[in-house]
């Protein structure tokens, strides 16, 4: 996906709180103190729905990349990786998800991610270029 900012400046927006810009009903909650939210080792959680996610942060390397250890209770655990190069009209990213079901009644919800993946992509960069919009 490209973002119409440099590395330096889009990097904030795929942090915990940065997200929002681009995940509808996304709100990171933290239970301890974070003295940052990008720190590795900080833990948030967060409501999409009916399914409850808790996450850890494992990499931080600003502006380059940074990583999350993910559960979704009861369907899916595994790693997001968001890693950003500096592109003519910005940054490139690219956002991985390595994802293991938990249940197999979880199977079917991960397929319908998977067929689905370009689209949610799609609207992360639309919900993206809106907001630098203003």
């Amino acid at each position: 996906m490209d973002v119409a900012l440099p590395p330096d400046h889009a990097f904030g927006l795929f942090g915990p709180n940065g997200d929002r810009a681009a995940a509808e009903g996304w709100v990171p909650v933290f239970p301890g103190p974070a003295t940052a939210e990008t720190n590795p080792g900080t833990v948030f959680t967060a409501d999409l729905g009916e399914r409850h996610t808790t996450c850890v942060v494992v990499r931080h390397e600003p502006p380059i990349a940074i990583a999350y250890s993910v559960v979704t209770d009861g369907e899916w655990a595994g790693l997001i990786t968001v890693t950003l190069r500096p592109s003519p009209g910005g940054s490139a990213v690219t956002v991985s998800y390595e994802l293991t079901t938990l249940v197999p009644e979880a199977n079917p919800r991960l397929r319908s991610f998977a067929a689905a993946y370009r689209r949610y992509l799609d609207h992360w960069q639309d919900s993206i270029a809106r907001w630098g919009r203003g």
